[in-house]
């Protein structure tokens, strides 16, 4: 399937989830958000929140600066 990340159009396994796609995506990051089609998900739903062919996601990753 295809999902729409941070504006990148990425292809992803059938039946992946939220979780799967921070796994992948944001590997070693604990601060980091999520919104699947301008909602946020809460971390405690990732894993069992679905994605589907044509969803817009966004992955935000907190950073320290100064």
């Amino acid at each position: 399937m295809h999902v729409t990340v941070n504006g990148d159009r990425v292809e992803l396994d059938d039946g992946a989830t939220v979780a799967d796609l921070v796994a992948a995506r944001a590997g070693g990051h604990d601060r980091v958000a999520v919104a699947r089609n301008g909602d946020v998900v809460p971390r405690s739903s990732w894993a069992q929140t679905p994605l589907t062919s044509g969803d817009a996601v966004e992955v935000l990753a907190a950073t320290a600066g100064g």
